[in-house]
């Protein structure tokens, strides 16, 4: 199962890329994955029936106890072969839905694949916080699929709802799942089951799932976001909104009740708020005029049917619940589709416009009659038959003296009569014919567009007659649930009273549809306030308000007051907190060496005089001095690393400032003198006082022995002897791994905000310089074309490609030079600090920090044009190769030894070299020593090459305006240079 998944996970990174070579019909080849594990699915079915379940595991964090673990049970088991058959039909749906030139489409199939896996994981974890982060994956991933059509703002907003509304409830769920794990001693859903915590803590924690598990399927109060989701392409409806997300909630419940169904407020919360979201959904649905809103609210309504039945406990409820599960899959996915295909070939899904399509397209319309049979619960078809079981389990329960059995028959007898009246409404809508209308016109398309409704189609009639096959394999989970009962799935019982109550349902629903002009008019009179999704909007409007009052009244008056703000509450926590404890050294240490002392008062006459001067470029230099203080403190106190990579650090952070700086104009202060001085001041000497309070109280709060006795063996076992380095990319690699992280998010904010029309723009290059490779063809792009034409040798060349596209005035000889004899050179170095960091001071980070300032020279030599040259290649590329081996190295492990980022070593020998090892850890090394080139590279082409660009357009903008008040005076400029954008 774990094999499955990561299947599905490199299927879903390659989707992209093969979407550009097959189009469309890339959706035939990812199709064949879910239709594997479907079969894969299919193949446990004897181990299923007979009560079993096939199990597997990988340890992961032994220490909390987390496992990924994967159980496939009988409840498991239906689970998966909903997601991964339906999945594999809607996939081979989206070939004919999708154009050849639909937007986006690689990341659309890339995220639907990656989706049908997720479910897949979701379904079968048996560990319940692996299963809570499959069950964020699908939040994730339905915000990008239903945001698929990102130029519209409806699409948008319906994502963003559905992520916010999925998410509040799955961070409330995190809570309840913490809690319950802890009280329980154990993450293994198996066993939190079998042995089902008791008390006030499990009672409360049960509670919090709920609210996850009612958010995610969409019931009152939640159930608003679901209609919205129509936003999305059909297919996403089909899958994610009929067959899979949406039954994650009640997948949920259905596991949590065999153990949980008896605690304190289970069942008047799963009971009042399903038989509630039925009539509201259904109510709803009588009222929409579009086929996909019709059935949106209809799917709102069946969720909350399915919601009481698995959640009523007991064991014939719970049959009847797996088989209402399958049942409202089968054909509410068929609708859908159908609703596609309609869409597609009417140009409309409005039910007003429609006519005659029952003739027109009669094979689709029985495809449709038969799905809208089933959802109203008519014979022989499988929604019938799971109706039946369910009003058989309300109607015994109420017998045998439970209440909420009454409670919950009337209610979902209601719920039926209007799923009745929308079902009938529905099809009537879609393909009956109107006399005051023409027949609408259909668009022609191939057979196999109605495949896959078809397929489902005639699933749920198939299942009717052979319900009875499906009982042995839905019996296992059902006989978990305490309760007794012995109801078999079957399509005749005989007369008996769910039978008489089926009748009623259905012409109580057929009498609804008949006057349906009364139900109109009735409906029209409920208040239009009465709407969740009003209130949702009001509560963040209401939020979004709060938010700008808190900022205007905490944050304004520009960056002083933004940094004084945050200072002061830093001194108050804080300082708060450093005057309750009670943890002080027992000797205080003035200075480890007279040397201490000289250095820390430089840094401070630095920093003072920083915050006194008035030039920006020299209080950005004076800020470097404190950094490079720090510098030599390393270097003093033995820490040669430290000393290297904030060396790097701070010269890499002055380019930076650099840069920003020639926007900005060379004085701090323009016109007024800087208020609140003494305010700021004591601000100030507040801060550094609480920073060196805390750091005197760290150094006698330790109880407990440190871990820095034990570094040496774990480098030695890591096959390195340099301590910082190892730890980096060993030892604590997760930190860094989030450290990468943390760097592409910096990469893509900085150019966010500079590149506002795309960050995807290549590099200047010059002209000739893709294609002519040849030296002396180089050495003539970057002869100077002042002192040379066309076709006669050259005298001067420059010393860099792009030398010739510097102004005269900000050419410096000297400064090309020393590049051009220095660049290569510091290549190699930042190469050999990458490799030899394991054992001596450097690494991929330092190694790349340096690559970065070679790279930050040669711009600085020869402006954008000489950075195009230095680094023709998206720097985007370079941090996702550097990712993609940091994270690999990681996975990789997996399959090895079941650690994440657990290191392997091969050691070989070399002539004249003598022993050398190479590990894994050194992969990761080197996807770190990427990603810092990569956002070294970012950084200068957003605040380097792209401000010049900027400026150069503004200038010549100004310069042309000045040639048309002023063409006699106005100078002949040299000829430019030619190059390539």
């Amino acid at each position: 199962m774990a094999t499955i998944l990561l299947i599905f996970l490199i299927l879903s990174l390659f989707t992209p890329a093969l979407t550009r070579r097959l189009g469309p019909r890339v959706f035939y080849l990812i199709a064949l994955l879910p239709a594997a594990a479907f079969v894969f699915t299919l193949g446990q079915t004897g181990l299923v029936t007979r009560g079993g379940a096939a199990t597997e595991s990988i340890p992961w964090i032994p220490q909390l106890g987390v496992a990924l673990s994967f159980r496939v049970d009988s409840l498991a088991w239906l689970l998966a072969l909903v997601v991964t058959g339906i999945g594999a039909l809607v996939l081979v749906y989206c070939a004919r839905y999708f154009a050849a030139d639909e937007p986006a489409l690689g990341r659309f199939a890339a995220c639907l694949l990656a989706f049908a896996g997720t479910m897949y994981g979701l379904v079968t974890a048996d560990d319940i916080v692996v299963m809570f982060m499959f069950w964020e994956i699908t939040s994730v991933l339905s915000y990008l699929l239903i945001g698929h059509y990102t130029v519209k703002r409806e699409s948008r907003g319906a994502a963003l709802q559905a992520l916010l509304v999925t998410t509040f409830g799955g961070l409330v769920m995190l809570v309840g799942v913490v809690l319950l794990s802890v009280a329980a001693g154990t993450t293994s859903l198996a066993l939190l089951v079998a042995e089902p915590v008791t008390g006030p803590v499990a009672g409360w924690a049960v509670l919090l799932i709920l609210v996850g598990a009612l958010s995610k399927s969409a019931l009152v109060p939640f159930h608003f976001w679901l209609p919205a989701a129509m936003a999305a392409p059909t297919p996403v409806s089909a899958y994610l909104h009929a067959a899979a997300m949406v039954k994650a909630g009640i997948y949920l419940v259905a596991r949590l009740a065999p153990g949980y169904a008896d605690t304190d407020g289970w069942l008047p919360v799963l009971v009042t708020i399903g038989v509630w979201t039925m009539l509201v959904g259904a109510w709803r649905s009588l009222r929409k005029h579009d086929l996909k809103l019709v059935l949106a609210y209809g799917t709102v309504s069946q969720l909350g049917f399915i919601m009481v039945v698995v959640g009523f406990g007991s064991r014939d409820a719970a049959l009847a619940g797996a088989a209402l599960l399958l049942a409202h899959a089968l054909y509410k996915a068929a609708l859908f589709l159908v609703v596609g295909i309609i869409d597609h070939r009417a140009g409309t899904r409005d039910l007003r416009r429609l006519s005659g399509l029952g003739r027109s397209a009669p094979a689709l319309a029985v495809i449709a009659l038969i799905a809208a049979a089933s959802m109203a619960g008519l014979p022989p078809l499988l929604g019938f038959v799971a109706k039946e079981a369910v009003f058989t389990a309300f109607l015994e329960a109420g017998l045998a003296g439970d209440g909420w059995g009454w409670v919950a028959l009337l209610g979902t007898g209601l719920g039926s009569v209007l799923t009745v009246a929308y079902s009938i409404r529905f099809f009537w809508g879609a393909f009956g014919t109107r006399s005051a209308m023409a027949p609408t016109a259909l668009h022609p398309s191939r057979w196999d567009f109605a495949l896959a409704p078809g397929l489902l189609s005639v699933a749920t009639l198939a299942f009717g007659p052979l319900s009875g096959l499906l009982d042995p394999m839905l019996s296992p989970y059902a006989d978990t649930v305490a309760g007794g009962g012995d109801y078999h799935l079957a399509l005749w019982h005989g007369l008996e009273p769910a039978l008489l109550i089926s009748t009623v349902v259905v012409l109580a629903g057929a009498a609804l549809f008949w006057q349906r002009l009364r139900v109109a008019r009735a409906q029209a009179r409920v208040p239009a306030w009465i709407d969740a999704g009003r209130g949702y909007g009001s509560l963040v409007r209401a939020v979004d308000r709060s938010a700008a009052r808190v900022t205007r009244f905490a944050q304004h008056g520009g960056l002083p007051q933004y940094l004084g703000t945050i200072l002061v509450v830093f001194v108050l926590a804080l300082g708060f907190a450093a005057s309750v404890n009670r943890s002080w050294p027992e000797t205080l240490v003035p200075w480890d060496y007279p040397g201490q002392v000289l250095i820390a008062l430089v840094m401070a006459v630095a920093a003072v005089a920083a915050a006194r001067v008035v030039k920006r470029m020299t209080s950005v230099l004076l800020a470097g001095v404190t950094g490079y203080g720090l510098v030599a403190l390393f270097a003093l106190h033995g820490a040669p690393d430290l000393a290297l990579t904030q060396a790097l650090v701070e010269t890499m952070t002055l380019v930076v400032f650099v840069l920003v700086l020639r926007r900005l104009p060379p004085r701090i202060i323009q016109h007024n003198r800087p208020a609140h001085r003494r305010r700021r001041a004591l601000i100030g000497v507040l801060v550094g006082g609480v920073m060196g309070t805390i750091a005197v109280i760290a150094l006698g709060a330790r109880q407990d022995p440190g871990i820095a006795a034990e570094l040496p063996r774990l480098t030695l076992e890591a096959h390195g002897t340099n301590i910082v380095n190892v730890m980096l990319v060993d030892i604590r690699a997760w930190d860094t791994m989030g450290e990468i992280a943390v760097l592409i998010v910096v990469a893509t904010g900085v150019a966010s905000l500079l590149f506002v029309s795309g960050r995807a723009v290549p590099l200047p290059r010059l002209k000739g310089s893709r294609s002519q490779r040849s030296p002396r063809n180089r050495r003539r792009i970057v002869a100077d074309p002042q002192a040379s034409s066309a076709g006669h040798a050259v005298s001067r060349q420059s010393f860099l490609l792009a030398g010739r596209t510097m102004p005269e005035g900000d050419r410096s000889i000297l400064i090309e030079v020393l590049v051009r004899l220095l660049f290569h050179p510091a290549i190699i170095v930042s190469v050999y600090l990458l490799f030899a960091g394991h054992n001596a001071p450097g690494g991929g980070f330092a190694g790349g920090l340096l690559a970065g300032l070679a790279l930050v020279s040669r711009y600085l030599a020869g402006g954008r044009y000489e950075l195009g040259e230095a680094a023709p290649i998206d720097p985007g590329k370079l941090l996702g190769l550097g990712v993609v081996l940091a994270v690999g190295t990681a996975v990789a492990s997996l399959f090895f030894t079941g650690i994440p980022l657990e290191s392997a070593y091969a050691a070989v020998e070399v002539p004249v070299l003598g022993r050398l090892s190479f590990g894994t850890s050194t992969l990761f090394d080197i996807g770190v020593y990427l990603v810092v080139i990569g956002l070294a590279l970012d950084i200068l082409r957003s605040l380097g090459s792209e401000i010049d660009r900027q400026s150069e357009a503004g200038e010549s903008s100004e310069s042309s305006e000045s040639n048309k008040a002023e063409p006699a005076s106005a100078p002949v400029s040299a000829p430019a240079p030619e190059v390539l954008p």
